[in-house]
């Protein structure tokens, strides 16, 4: 279900996902709040583009740290490519 940052408080919440498109943010959503996982939504900016490199806008999907794993397995089962942090 989607959160306020209130509702984290000071748990630590990891990134995971960064929808670029509006519909794919709709369809995540969708996802997790019919998968009951809490999560947090803000918009952000990110690099994209291979050739010409310019800052776009996307939807930064976060959720608790200790939900992350379930959550990244969950999107993996749908089609998404999860964030995951550079080693």
């Amino acid at each position: 279900m989607r959160r306020e940052p209130d509702f984290f408080g000071d748990q630590e919440v990891d990134l995971l996902y960064i929808a670029k498109k509006l519909r794919e943010a709709l369809k995540l959503e969708e996802l997790l709040t019919s998968s009951n996982i809490d999560y947090l939504v803000e918009t952000d900016q990110y690099l994209g583009g291979s050739i010409f490199r310019r800052v776009r806008i996307g939807a930064f999907f976060y959720v608790n740290a200790a939900a992350v794993a379930s959550a990244r397995e969950l999107l993996g089962r749908n089609g998404y490519r999860p964030h995951q942090d550079a080693v």
